[in-house]
């Protein structure tokens, strides 16, 4: 392991990522070893100043992750922290063995977790709030010693110092005159309000002359906005998680907070270019901690420059700044023009424009298209989530002609349940036209949609061999609002990939199966077409 500090000069300002130490504490994420460091080299890439591995010494999992890391990643931004508490009430910090582990870990920063709420000292802690100091004072004197920077996270500090200000303040005094290089206040409990933070924050820097930083929970929905408040008030170090992963609602996120610093605030707080791959690395990272990516959050989501409306498309079609904060290729993002039934015509010709279709301004054109989407989307039908079937609807009043590969006479699936409840399978027959044959061909699966799929691929395979690559990755199935029990009506959504990329179809129909029909007879047109294959007529 570098030491990453030759390649980061200036250190008048700190990002701070844990995701790998207090992320990991969200519900649902349990990250290997290997987890964690394929993050650590996507944090580091990412260009954050240091990078909380986690607590060696108390998991066996952490304490593997530090001598690993040192061995097996060479950070060229990021230095790795060790996280851990300070001693034991009545022992020394040089005789504590957990102390050491944070040692042992040869991380070249530790951060000291310390109390500064009194109530918790005496509750928590079961010593005296004299003895919580000199706790303070003895551990980071002595992880000094050893040639380690220290930082101290106050814990609970915000509502410590409601109850008691003078005695949260000293704690951050006997961090900062033992020699921790930052201080951070911790709103532990996720309680506060932006107004607040700043008011504090202020208070504690005059009145302690400490280098504050700020650990923001998002139980109010504020952690964002209360760790910029807290930049404001004049914390130069800020602790973040990516994506916001934390416990219980999460962590101030990493990537809202980065991108208002740079791009809000103008101050370059990444590596030059490294912004540009902040949609990559959230979505890399979501990807390992096995979740979905938040397809509305802030800067690096989906949606993020998504635009449904036709008045927002009017006037993203004159100028996109009038509608977006920033460029969304700033942060590695896209801009998207969504067709549903609030579509008007500009929202179509840059839907259009978005996918390599050229609609050439032609009013009448867009207006059979609009009105071909308005008249789909009341019989259940959602284009916003299916580019591939809105895609193969514009290009079939483009091009003027079917978009088919083949033509369906018939299709029939059966479905066998057994009283024992293993899963049911399935039998479907298909009768097609291709190439100005008949097929009919018979496969069977795991339920009536796959048999179905099967079928389909067994008939098509000997024309279109280009079907083999085709592998079906998601699939939805939502009943539709206004429509009554077992006779409603169904809408599926498919995610299909040929190995290189995926696309989205729907399908809407009276039961799952015809749906399904549809959304797979639009995922095979488009694979089709991907893969250059001309449709017949």
């Amino acid at each position: 392991m570098t030491d990453a500090s030759k390649t980061v000069p200036d250190d008048s300002f700190h990002v701070f990522d844990t995701t790998l130490r207090d992320g990991a504490q969200r519900e649902g994420i349990n990250l290997t070893v290997a987890d964690k460091l394929a993050i650590a080299r996507h944090l580091d890439d990412f260009g954050v100043g240091f990078i909380e591995g986690g607590w060696p010494g108390a998991n066996p999992r952490d304490t593997e992750f530090f001598a690993r890391a040192r061995a097996e990643i060479d950070f060229r931004h990021a230095r790795l922290v060790a996280f851990g508490a300070t001693r034991k009430p009545g022992v020394r910090a040089a005789d504590d063995p957990q102390v050491a582990a944070l040692l042992a870990s040869e991380a070249p920063v530790i951060t000291l977790v310390a109390k500064s709420h009194d109530r918790h000292v005496e509750l928590a802690l079961r010593t005296t709030l004299d003895e919580n100091l000199e706790m303070v004072r003895d551990t980071v004197a002595h992880l000094v010693s050893q040639g380690r920077r220290v930082f101290v996270d106050c814990e609970h500090f915000f509502d410590g110092y409601r109850a008691n200000p003078e005695y949260a303040k000293s704690v951050v005094r006997a961090a900062h005159e033992a020699g921790a290089d930052v201080v951070i206040l911790c709103d532990t409990n996720g309680g506060m309000l932006p107004a607040q933070v700043q008011a504090v924050v202020g208070t504690v820097l005059a009145d302690t002359g400490a280098r504050l930083g700020i650990h923001a929970q998002d139980d109010t929905g504020c952690a964002v906005a209360n760790t910029l408040a807290a930049v404001d008030a004049g914390a130069t170090h800020v602790q973040c998680t990516a994506n916001g992963y934390g416990e219980r609602v999460g962590n101030a996120n990493l990537f809202p907070v980065v991108a208002a610093l740079e791009l809000k605030y103008g101050r370059r707080v990444l590596p030059p270019g490294a912004l540009a791959e902040m949609t990559r690395i959230s979505h890399a990272i979501a990807e390992l901690v096995n979740l979905t990516p938040s397809t509305h959050q802030p800067y690096v989501g989906l949606s993020a420059f998504a635009h449904k409306a036709g008045l927002h498309a009017s006037a993203i079609k004159v100028d996109p700044d009038l509608y977006q904060h920033i460029d969304p290729e700033q942060v590695g993002n896209t801009m998207r023009m969504l067709v549903s039934d609030m579509a008007g015509r500009a929202s179509v010709e840059l839907k259009g424009k978005e996918l390599g279709v050229d609609l050439g301004g032609d009013r009448e054109l867009i207006g059979r298209v609009v009105e071909r989407v308005k008249e789909r989307e009341l019989a259940g039908y959602t284009y916003e989530a299916a580019d591939a079937s809105f895609e193969l609807l514009l290009r079939e009043e483009v091009e003027g002609r079917g978009r088919r590969y083949f033509r369906t006479e018939s299709w029939r699936a059966i479905v066998e349940g057994r009283p024992s409840g293993d899963q049911a399978s399935g039998e479907a027959t298909v009768k097609l036209w291709v190439k100005g044959e008949r097929i009919v061909a018979t496969a069977e699966g795991n339920g009536g949609v796959n048999a179905l799929d099967n079928a389909l691929r067994v008939a098509l395979g000997p024309f279109y061999p280009q079907l083999a690559k085709l592998e079906l990755v998601d699939y939805k199935v939502r009943t539709l609002e206004g429509s009554h029990g077992t006779a409603s009506t169904t809408r599926v959504l498919i995610t299909t990939t040929d190995g290189s990329a995926e696309w989205s179809t729907v399908g809407v129909g009276d039961n799952v199966i015809a749906a399904s029909w549809q959304a797979l007879d639009d995922a095979y047109a488009y694979g089709l077409r991907r893969a250059g294959v001309e449709p017949q007529e």
